[in-house]
């Protein structure tokens, strides 16, 4: 079951927002391993960071040892709609 990492993410970031019918996260397999972007409700963005992004951190940590597993490279990305991009 290969996208049973999006579905752990999925399940983690819905556990911790205030609107979790508005939780969507995308996965693209490249060369380079996994990517896990994450959409949430504007107002969910500070739960979803925290604090010094803190449990971001936390969820790649999270991420990366369930890649372990099965030798795979998983990154999280979260969507920031309002940022500019550089």
């Amino acid at each position: 079951m290969p996208e049973f990492d999006q579905e752990f993410a999925t399940v983690l970031v819905k556990a911790i927002v205030s609107k979790p019918e508005a939780v969507v996260i995308d996965r693209i397999v490249d060369d380079r391993g996994v990517l896990l972007t994450v959409h949430v409700d504007q107002s969910d963005l500070g739960y979803v960071i925290g604090k010094q992004g803190a449990t971001a951190q936390s969820l790649r940590t999270i991420l990366k040892a369930i890649g372990a597993k099965s030798n795979a490279r998983i990154n999280l990305k979260i969507d920031q709609p309002d940022r500019q991009q550089a």
